[in-house]
């Protein structure tokens, strides 16, 4: 479905191409409908209409088979979310741990022609005019990167907009105290508006489900922070425990209710997966979702993923790095469900911030409850997004349900003993490390379908545990035990920026493939 619509379709990926493009900004998208910069700029409308492409490539809502490189397969795959019977480039393909280059430049590419060039120009027109513009954007740019730091690495950001020759790479702990910088200016302005009772002006601007709500967005901001601190507390525990303290402490907080679940609602696009699950059959359920999932009895499986075709009223996976003699072959296991069949897209939700809580509880750290009370509040505040609260009082007391064995009931080579074996009730005698892996599954199930924080989380912490691929093709670049550790750069730097390439595989640590830890992966202990 997608190789060759990637060798007919050229996009603005490299530095260079989008610092060009930034400098003619003032050009694209100016007027749009045939009117004035005058007439546009009566209702801020020069500086509205560009939060659009900002919202709409978080993750690329259209056209679907972007999103398939962006994400589809990478994090969503990676994660353990969800699975392809599609054999892609021969079956030798970023399943089984060999990255097509073609496909390595859409995450990045969105990322600066979309988030990156949109997010400086309304700082150049905002900035003093219209600052809570300018301020909103800031978290919305840092909803946005974070996801393209946490695949490449080093990337370009403070030199973002410069028309330097070499466009130097910024390093992931350098882009990471920027991020936590900008979240500490938004909060403050859109907090002292909040203080001030100030009207919204970014309302019919805002497509969340915060509808320009300036207190929501500091919230989500205040998440943001606590989901970033979470990532770098093995790097560096100390800025890490200060920054999620800092998040959770905020006279506004962070996000408590299923009303503060942070979502888009396109007024066009539905999920890009509902296209490439139904109408393409390229992704299916994992193993490791019927496996965890099934194990556990979990009702939210009946809106994640449709029972198998093949074999009716049963979930069925595929999985992950197996050999595809043909698509049809699994093309008929457990397509993804009624959660995709929506134009509501998800940022964050409000469980994740539960089990965030808790793993800092569980560290020690002041997060407003005890670790067991958060873990359980994130399982309930997940059910009752889902329509399920009634079955949470069950679930969170299970102390016996367990991840059951995979079976592939067309290729026995396939199947798989259970790897994820942990109950869900909380168990207060159990070590850290049984706990971290009972939070950090819980939001794995609770994160559905968002694979790119997912395999974040996979790689910070090991859990949930996932089966290892059975056919690795990276020529050793990427061992099975340990899976893809982020996406190597993309050949639009390597063609038009060079030099400041340089400085990012530099600051990488090293070799520029899929094996190279980033650096807040580290191999230490979990505690």
């Amino acid at each position: 479905m997608i190789l060759n619509k990637i060798k007919r379709t050229a996009i603005c990926v490299s530095l260079l191409a989008a610092v060009s493009c930034t400098d003619n900004f003032e050009d694209i998208n100016a007027n749009p409908g045939g009117y004035t910069d005058t007439e546009l700029e009566q209702d801020i409308n020069h500086v509205k209409t560009l939060f659009t492409p900002m919202f709409n490539n978080v993750f690329i809502l259209n056209p679907e088979w972007q999103y398939q490189l962006q994400q589809g397969l990478q994090g969503d795959i990676w994660s353990g979310y969800m699975a392809t019977g599609t054999g892609f480039a021969s079956g030798s393909n970023n399943t089984t741990y060999n990255l097509i280059d073609g496909w390595n430049g859409f995450a990045w590419g969105a990322g600066y022609s979309s988030i990156m060039a949109n997010a400086l120009k309304i700082e150049k027109r905002a900035k003093t005019q219209f600052p809570e513009f300018y301020y909103v954007s800031l978290i919305l740019k840092v909803e946005a990167m974070h996801r393209v730091t946490d695949t490449y690495g080093p990337i370009v950001y403070s030199k973002f907009g410069t028309t330097d020759a070499i466009i130097g790479y910024d390093s992931q702990e350098e882009v990471y105290n920027q991020m936590f910088n900008e979240l500490d200016l938004a909060v403050a302005d859109l907090k002292a508006r909040v203080k001030a009772n100030e009207k919204s002006r970014f309302i019919g601007t805002d497509i969340t489900s915060y509808g320009g709500d300036y207190k929501q967005w500091i919230k989500f901001a205040n998440s943001l922070r606590l989901r970033m601190a979470m990532h770098i507390v093995k790097v560096n525990p100390t800025l890490a425990k200060t920054q999620a303290e800092k998040a959770v402490s905020h006279e506004f907080g962070v996000m408590t209710t299923k009303e503060d679940v942070c979502k888009i609602t396109s007024p066009i696009f539905k999920n890009p997966i509902n296209t490439i699950s139904g109408a393409w059959k390229d992704i299916r359920m994992s193993a490791d979702m019927e496996s965890i999932m099934g194990g556990y009895n979990d009702p939210r499986i009946t809106k994640y993923f449709n029972t198998s075709v093949e074999f009716p009223g049963q979930y069925k996976g595929i999985r992950t790095g197996i050999e595809i003699a043909a698509k049809a072959d699994h093309e008929d296991f457990s397509a993804i469900g009624k959660i995709v069949d929506t134009k509501e897209l998800v940022f964050m939700t409000t469980a994740e911030v539960y089990f965030l809580r808790a793993e800092g509880a569980l560290r020690g750290w002041n997060m407003g409850g005890a670790a067991k009370d958060l873990y359980e509040a994130g399982i309930t505040n997940s059910f009752e997004q889902h329509g399920f609260g009634a079955s949470s009082v069950a679930y969170v007391g299970d102390n016996t349900s367990m991840a059951k064995d995979y079976v592939d009931p067309k290729s026995a080579v396939n199947n798989g003993i259970a790897v994820n074996k942990v109950t869900i009730a909380w168990d207060a005698a159990a070590t850290n490390e049984v706990k971290l892996q009972k939070i950090i599954t819980q939001k794995w199930i609770a994160n559905f379908p968002e694979g790119q924080e997912a395999w974040t989380e996979y790689r910070r912490t090991g859990y949930p545990k996932l089966f290892p691929v059975l056919k690795n093709t990276s020529g050793g670049k990427i061992t099975t035990e340990f899976g893809v550790r982020r996406v190597n750069f993309p050949q639009s730097e390597k063609d038009g920026n060079p030099g400041g390439l340089a400085t990012g595989i530099a600051k990488l640590g090293g070799p520029d493939n899929g094996g190279t830890r980033l650096w807040w992966d580290t191999t230490g202990p979990n505690f």
